[in-house]
């Protein structure tokens, strides 16, 4: 019977020592090496991908690298911005300053990796890594109340939800972006038809002036020039641009859109529930 990641996490098992393959000189050597990671760690880590949705979050694991033994006990996320030279530098900055302030209020402020959200499945993982998953008792009390006792009873908090403006700016932000990158594929387009507008009145205009010529050589008792050149340029065709970046920027298009409305939807039906409750 398969297990929720609550009930997984909250019973921890016993979990063998990984062993990992090391490269040294040419010979393979094998390193037992245990992975041990805190409970807190993975709640902020599930945190962080359910707040940035759906964009994909990156961040620093800190924690203590001791002997054979990589234990994560924290972490936190990096801030989303755009690719720039003085943003990156702003995004180290922003790391230092945050390791500061952890190491003032005594947390595990050493880096032993990096997260970064991918949609990865089991069949995309080259090497499996086992992991123990260690819980404090207060963890495992707050794990032993998010579990849900039984389905009859089971409250869904979620729907009554209202705040939606996070989910909702990122997806008009990425809509947005679909846009451009969609108005600079049909540009791409009419360009070519452009070019080829172009291209095909100067055949037009060229073999006009074959025509005119083969004319005045049979009258002269000459034989006529071919019709067609390919040696002139202007025969060669011209590549017409792919399209299937285009049907690839529609369809991420509709998926958003389909997503904002649900959620526009379901957020006004909840707005006015709770008018009504409040004025009742």
């Amino acid at each position: 019977m398969a297990r929720s990641f609550v009930q997984v996490a909250a019973a921890p098992g016993e979990v063998a020592q990984p062993l990992r393959v090391v490269q040294m000189e040419g010979l393979p050597r094998v390193v037992e090496q245990v992975h041990m990671l805190r409970n807190m760690a993975i709640l902020k880590i599930i945190k962080h991908c359910k707040e940035f949705s759906p964009a994909l979050v990156t961040g620093q694991l800190l924690g203590l690298d001791v002997g054979s033994v990589l234990e994560v006990t924290n972490c936190f996320p990096f801030p989303i911005r755009e690719e720039d030279e003085e943003l990156e530098a702003d995004g180290a900055n922003y790391q230092l300053e945050m390791m500061r302030c952890l190491r003032e209020v005594n947390v595990d402020n050493n880096t032993v990796g990096w997260l970064r959200e991918k949609n990865l499945s089991w069949v995309d993982i080259f090497e499996e890594i086992p992991i123990k998953v260690s819980n404090s008792a207060l963890i495992s009390a707050f794990m032993s109340e998010l579990e849900a006792d039984t389905p009859v009873t089971q409250c869904d908090y979620d729907r009554l939800q209202l705040s939606t403006n996070p989910f909702l700016e990122r997806n008009v932000e990425f809509l947005i972006e679909c846009m451009d990158d969609l108005a600079v594929e049909q540009q791409k387009f009419q360009f070519y038809y452009r070019n080829l507008s172009r291209q095909q009145t100067q055949q037009q205009t060229w073999l006009q002036q074959r025509r005119i010529d083969n004319n005045a050589r049979k009258a002269a008792g000459e034989e006529p020039l071919p019709e067609e050149d390919p040696s002139n340029p202007i025969f060669k065709p011209i590549p017409e641009p792919s399209r299937l970046d285009s049907f690839l920027i529609t369809n991420q298009i509709s998926n958003y859109c389909n997503q904002i409305n649900g959620v526009v939807g379901q957020s006004l039906s909840r707005s006015y529930l709770m008018k009504a409750l409040h004025d009742n």
